[in-house]
């Protein structure tokens, strides 16, 4: 049975935006970006993700536990970065419609941290906010048969991946399938639905957004659950992804360094490149700026650079 939602007019909205945006990085190869915004952003996600859930580690904090340094810290908090670090760079080890993969995902997320994680809830549960029970989740023997109709809604519908994205995550959220860990687990495979179409949100740390203001998160969770449909949450999801592409063409437009420029045009691995080539990248600088990066980049040691004028040719090493 396809879990109830309906498209509104925002939602069509929002889902041409996001085609459109999604589509100038696409043009603009930022599908791919830097190693440094590449890892910039993963640290972003790892600790807006965590800080929703009550985390205390600091970006820099997840930074040095990313480069294998000590962090002194609570050993909960410092745990649960080091198996989010571990299921960050090795997304490609799940796959988005599989369930079996999907409690792989919570084995790891969660291990060390309760006692019976990659296995779902065997007690009712319910989500007390003050002296306020917010949620009451479905009993916990009807777990397993909803998370497979779930598994099987996304395999078969012809919904598009944008909407299928965020039904999932507003049913897993509103099933909580697991004793803890059901919003990072609904945030990550977000992640890895998207990714599966569109490359460019393995990168794209859209938590940072909800961290900003979780009121709106979780009041958008809690008016689907009085509407008995994910749609408002659709809406806010969908909001939510449309201003973090936004702020990613944004930073690509930003006036970038000679530096920025030359480590992320030789991330794109293009092995044979002309001026010309690197200027179509680089719409806004002139042939004499591109001249001068591309030199500095084979006196770094970039790429070697092969022959003279117009017939001057760079290959990377």
């Amino acid at each position: 049975m396809k879990p109830p939602s309906e498209i509104t007019p925002s939602i069509l909205k929002l889902i041409t935006s996001i085609s459109e945006k999604i589509g100038e990085v696409n043009a603009n190869l930022l599908n791919k970006p830097s190693p440094k915004l590449r890892k910039q952003n993963r640290i972003k996600t790892i600790h807006s993700s965590l800080k929703i859930e009550g985390n205390s580690l600091t970006e820099a904090q997840i930074t040095a536990l990313l480069e294998n340094k000590r962090v002194i810290g609570p050993k909960k908090d410092v745990l649960e970065v080091l198996n989010a670090i571990k299921i960050y760079e090795n997304l490609e080890a799940y796959h988005p419609y599989n369930e079996t993969s999907f409690l792989k995902a919570h084995q790891n997320l969660m291990e060390g941290l309760i006692e019976k994680s990659g296995k779902y809830r065997n007690q009712g549960v319910g989500i007390v906010k003050g002296s306020k029970v917010e949620h009451l989740a479905p009993p916990f023997k009807n777990v397993p048969y909803l998370m497979k109709d779930l598994f099987q809604y996304l395999k078969t519908s012809d919904d598009i991946v944008l909407i299928k994205s965020c039904v999932f995550h507003y049913e897993m959220e509103f099933i909580h399938p697991f004793l803890d860990g059901n919003g990072r687990m609904g945030r990550l495979w977000q992640t890895l639905i998207l990714m599966e179409q569109y490359p460019v949100f393995e990168f794209l740390p859209f938590e940072t957004l909800i961290t900003k203001e979780q009121d709106k998160y979780y009041k958008a969770l809690a008016e689907s659950d009085r509407l008995g449909k994910s749609t408002p949450f659709i809406e806010y999801m969908l909001n939510i992804i449309d201003i973090s592409i936004r702020e990613l063409l944004n930073f690509n437009n930003r006036i970038l360094t000679e530096k920025d420029r030359l480590e992320y045009y030789v991330s794109l691995n293009n092995t044979e490149f002309t001026r010309k080539d690197y200027m179509s990248i680089f719409k806004n600088i002139s042939s004499a700026t591109a001249s001068r990066d591309l030199k500095k980049g084979a006196e770094l040691g970039l790429f070697d650079k092969i022959g003279e004028k117009n017939k001057t040719i760079y290959r990377l090493k």
